[in-house]
C-alpha cells in the first residue's frame, strides 16, 4: 500500500530531523507531505504514472522527486541517510504516548535510552535519575510508565478499520477461488474497536476446500504459512497480523460462524445452556444425540435454544443471553437510521474540503442534514477560528445553505474545553450558533474527580449542545482520561447535552462500555465522524458499530431525528 508507506515515511523523517535538531522548515514540510497524501481519494501510483504529482496542493518539486524514487525503487535514499544518523530502534519510541522528538532526543542524548526496552527498564531501575534530565520531571516519568504499560498492552493490534480492509482483500481472494461465501468471524466481526487477528470462514462447494485452502496460502498478501491443512490454513501476513481460513459445508456454516465469532464467554454460555437442555453444541452445529437439529444458519441455532437471534456485536456475554431468552434485547442502532451528521470540518480550520463540497457529499449519502463545526481560536496548529472569523465563518455557511434549499445546514463549531472547564468561546457568541460540540484538546491526562467536574461545567453552560470525545483518547497512541462516565452521563441528561460516539477509528470517543453507562444513565448519544474530509465521512459507520455494542437504540441516538424533530431539540436546549 503505497500511500500508507509514504505517509509512514515522510513522518518518521520529520521525526529524525527534529531529533537532530535539523532545518524546522523542512520538519514542516515533511509533515505537510505526510498529511496531504494521507488525505488522497485517488491511488498514489495513478497520479505519478500520470504526471500529476505536482498538481497536488501541497506536493512540491522535492517532495514528487521521492514520492517517484519510493515508487520506482521502494525506498527514499533521503530517509535511508537520515535513519543512519540515529540509533536503529530509536524511532520506535515514539509509539510509546507522550514521547515525541524533542523528548526521545532527551533520552537519547543525555541518559543513552535508545529503544521501548531501554527506556522499560531505565523507568523501572533509575526513574529518579530519568526525573533529572532536562524538561522531564517525576511528574513527565510517572507518564511515561503508564504509557508504556499502555504501549505493552496495545501493541500489534490493529484499528478496525485496518483490520477490516485486509478482511475486505483476502475474503475477494477466497471467494475468487471459489467459495459459495467467505465471511469475517472473530472479534471483527462483532466490530471490537481492536483486532488481534483476522479469523475468516468460507462455504466450500464439494471437493473445492483444498482448492480454496491452497490459492489462500499462496496469496500476495501471506508472508508465511504457519500450517495448512484440507479445510483450514493460518498465515502471518505482510504486516505481521495472523489470519486464519476456515473451509465448512452447508450445513455447518451458521454453526461455525457463531463459534469462531466468539466471544469466548459467550460461547460457553451457549453450551451450557445447550447441555441444560440435554443438547450439544460445537462448531458443527447443535446436535440432540447423534443428530444434528441446527447448524445451517446462526438463527436456526439460537431459536432452538430457545433464544432471539442476537446480533454479533453483542456476543460479549454481558447480559445478551438472559434478555433473548425473554425476547427483551434492545432493537439496536443501524446505519440506515442516521440522518445526518452534526461534527465536520472544512477549509475554515483544518478540513481539506470546503463547505459547499462538504454539503454535497452529504446530500449524496441521502443525509437530511449537516452541522459544519470548524475549531475555535484556542486550536492555533489547527487553523482555529477567532471571534471574527467565526462570525464572518457563520455567514458563509449559511450563505451556502441556500444553494441546498432541501437540505438543513447547520452552523456549528467544536469549542475547546480548558483544563479548568471554561470554554474557548463566551455564551454570547455561542447563542448565535445553530450547534454547538464542546471538545477537550489539551490536558488529556487529567484523572478523576477533577476530570469530571471539567466535563460537568461544560455540560452545565446553557450554549453547549454535545460533548465532543470525551476521554480525548487515541487507540492504540493515547489512553486518555479516566472519567466518571456515570457522574458525566448524569449531568448530560439532568441538562439535556448530548454526548458524542466520535466515529473516527482512531477515536471510537465514547467507547462501548461507556454508551451503555451513558444510555442507564439516561443521556443522549450523538454520532460524528469529526470528519476532516468528504472521504472521512465513510467512518459514520464505525461510530455505529459502537453504539451497537453498547446496545443503543434508534432513540437513544439525536442525529436518527428528521430535521423538524433535530429542529425541535437544539431549540429546546436554548430555552
Amino acid at each position: 500500500m503505497p500511500k500508507s508507506e509514504l505517509v509512514e515515511i515522510f513522518n518518521q523523517m520529520a521525526d529524525i530531523l527534529e531529533i537532530l535538531e535539523e532545518d524546522p522548515f523542512r520538519v514542516n514540510s515533511y509533515r505537510k507531505a505526510g498529511r496531504v497524501l494521507e488525505n488522497l481519494s485517488e491511488p498514489i501510483e495513478q497520479l505519478a504514472e500520470a504526471g500529476k504529482l505536482l498538481e497536488i496542493q501541497g506536493i512540491g518539486k522535492s517532495t514528487a522527486e521521492k514520492i517517484m524514487q519510493y515508487i520506482r525503487t521502494g525506498r527514499i535514499d533521503r530517509h535511508q541517510e537520515l535513519l543512519a544518523k540515529i540509533p536503529r530502534n530509536l524511532p520506535g519510541l515514539l509509539g510509546v504516548a507522550g514521547i515525541g522528538p524533542k523528548t526521545a532526543a532527551k533520552l537519547w542524548r543525555q541518559a543513552n535510552i535508545t529503544s521501548v526496552e531501554e527506556l522499560k527498564q531505565a523507568v523501572e531501575t533509575r526513574a529518579d535519575e530519568l526525573a533529572e534530565l532536562d524538561g522531564l520531571g517525576v511528574k513527565k516519568i510517572e507518564q511515561i510508565a503508564q504509557a508504556l504499560y499502555f504501549h505493552e498492552t496495545t501493541a500489534g493490534r490493529l484499528l478496525i478499520h485496518n483490520a477490516e480492509q485486509l478482511a475486505r482483500d483476502l475474503l475477494v481472494q477466497v471467494r475468487s477461488a471459489g467459495a459459495q461465501r467467505a465471511s469475517a468471524a472473530g472479534s471483527l466481526r462483532r466490530g471490537k474497536e481492536t483486532i488481534g487477528d483476522i479469523d475468516l470462514l468460507c462455504q466450500a462447494p464439494g471437493s473445492s476446500a483444498g482448492k480454496i485452502i491452497e490459492s489462500f496460502a499462496a496469496g500476495p498478501q501471506i508472508k508465511r504459512v504457519l500450517a495448512k491443512g484440507q479445510t483450514k490454513c493460518s498465515v502471518v501476513l505482510e504486516n505481521g497480523t495472523q489470519a486464519d481460513l476456515r473451509a465448512v459445508g452447508r450445513a455447518g456454516y451458521g454453526a461455525a460462524m457463531m463459534y469462531f465469532t466468539g466471544s469466548k464467554d459467550h460461547n460457553v454460555a451457549l453450551r451450557e445452556l445447550a447441555n441444560k437442555k440435554g443438547l450439544k453444541l460445537n462448531e458443527y452445529g447443535l446436535f440432540k444425540g447423534s443428530r444434528r437439529i441446527a447448524g445451517a444458519n446462526e438463527e436456526g441455532i439460537y431459536k432452538a435454544l430457545g433464544l432471539h437471534y442476537i446480533e454479533p456485536e453483542l456476543r460479549e456475554d454481558r447480559g445478551e443471553i438472559e434478555l433473548a431468552g425473554g425476547g427483551e434485547l434492545p432493537k439496536v442502532l443501524k446505519t440506515d437510521d442516521i440522518r445526518g451528521d452534526l461534527h465536520v470540518h472544512t477549509t475554515a480550520s483544518d478540513g481539506h474540503n470546503t463547505i459547499d463540497e462538504m454539503i454535497r457529499d452529504a446530500i449524496k449519502r441521502g443525509y437530511k442534514y449537516l452541522g459544519i463545526s470548524d475549531h475555535s481560536k484556542s486550536q492555533i496548529q489547527a487553523h482555529g477560528l477567532d471571534e471574527k472569523r467565526m462570525r464572518e465563518h457563520a455567514r458563509a455557511i449559511r450563505r451556502s445553505a441556500e444553494r441546498y434549499p432541501k437540505m438543513l445546514v447547520l452552523v456549528g463549531v467544536e469549542v475547546d474545553i480548558f483544563k479548568d472547564g471554561s470554554l474557548d468561546f463566551g455564551d454570547e457568541l455561542l447563542a448565535e450558533l445553530d450547534f454547538v460540540v464542546a471538545s477537550p484538546h489539551s490536558a488529556l491526562s487529567m484523572k478523576g474527580a477533577d476530570a469530571t467536574k471539567r466535563f460537568i461545567k461544560a455540560i452545565e453552560r446553557p450554549t453547549v449542545h454535545c460533548i465532543g470525545h470525551a476521554s480525548g483518547r487515541l487507540i492504540n497512541s493515547r489512553p486518555g482520561m479516566e472519567l466518571d462516565i456515570d457522574a458525566i452521563a448524569q449531568a448530560a441528561a439532568a441538562n439535556n447535552v448530548a454526548l458524542e460516539i466520535n466515529a473516527s477509528p482512531y477515536r471510537l470517543d465514547l467507547r462501548d462500555t461507556h454508551v451503555r453507562l451513558a444510555i442507564s444513565a439516561g443521556a443522549k448519544l450523538i454520532i460524528s465522524t469529526d470528519a476532516h474530509s468528504c472521504d472521512e465521512m465513510d467512518t459514520m459507520r464505525y461510530g455505529v458499530i459502537t453504539a451497537r455494542r453498547g446496545w443503543a437504540t434508534k432513540h437513544d441516538v439525536i442525529n436518527t431525528l428528521d430535521a423538524d424533530r433535530l429542529l425541535a431539540w437544539l431549540r429546546q436546549k436554548r430555552r
